[in-house]
C-alpha cells in the first residue's frame, strides 16, 4: 500500500457488516448491480421429479432412459394466465431424455427452467377450457414413435436452443 493509505484491510462495500458475496443461485436470478430479473412466472405451482428407466430410447440403443415427470394439482388462475380468477385442470406428464452426457445437460437446463418457472404455462384450448401444457419447449412425451417420440437425432440441440432463447444456459 502507498503511503497515506490505510493498512487496514479495504472490503467492498457490498460485503460490509458481515454479509457475504450473494449465493450462486441468488446470482442467477439477478442482474447487474444486484437488480432482480423479472421472472416469467405463468407457470402454475407443481412438481418435477425425474428417475433412470433400465431401458433405451429408440436411436440411443446403448443408454439408459431418463423419465421426467411434471405434476400441477388443478388450481386458480392468477393475473398472468387467460382467465384470472377461474379454475386450471391440472396435469401429470412424463417426458423421456435418453441418459447420455448431453441428456443430462438437457435435464439439468429443464430443472432450471422448471424452477424459474417459464417451462409451463396456462391456456385456453380449443375445447375452451383452461388447462397447462408446456410454454414453446418442445417435451417427449412418447418413448417412440410420431413427433413426441423418439428417434428424433436433433431433439436436445433444439431444446437447448430453445431454452437459451428464455436465457437458460
Amino acid at each position: 500500500m502507498g503511503s497515506g493509505q490505510s493498512k487496514d484491510k479495504m472490503h467492498c462495500n457490498r460485503y460490509l457488516n458481515n454479509q457475504g458475496p450473494p449465493s450462486f443461485e441468488q446470482q442467477a436470478k439477478e442482474g447487474l448491480n444486484g437488480m432482480r430479473r423479472s421472472l416469467n412466472t405463468c407457470q402454475p405451482e407443481g412438481e418435477m421429479t425425474w428417475v433412470v428407466l433400465h431401458s433405451d430410447l429408440p436411436g440411443y440403443p446403448n443408454d439408459n432412459t431418463l423419465q421426467l415427470t411434471y405434476i400441477f394439482p388443478n388450481g386458480i388462475q392468477t393475473e398472468h394466465h387467460p382467465h384470472p380468477g377461474q379454475s386450471y385442470s391440472g396435469l401429470r406428464l412424463s417426458t423421456y431424455l435418453p441418459d447420455t452426457r448431453e441428456g443430462r445437460k438437457v435435464l439439468k437446463l429443464l430443472e432450471r427452467a422448471f424452477n424459474e418457472r417459464v417451462l409451463f404455462t396456462v391456456v385456453t384450448n380449443k375445447a375452451g377450457e383452461d388447462v397447462i401444457t408446456a410454454a414453446s419447449i418442445p417435451l417427449k412425451t412418447r418413448q417412440d414413435g410420431a413427433v413426441d417420440g423418439y428417434p428424433d437425432s436433433n431433439y436436445l440441440k433444439t431444446v437447448r436452443r430453445r431454452l437459451k432463447d428464455k436465457g437458460i444456459e
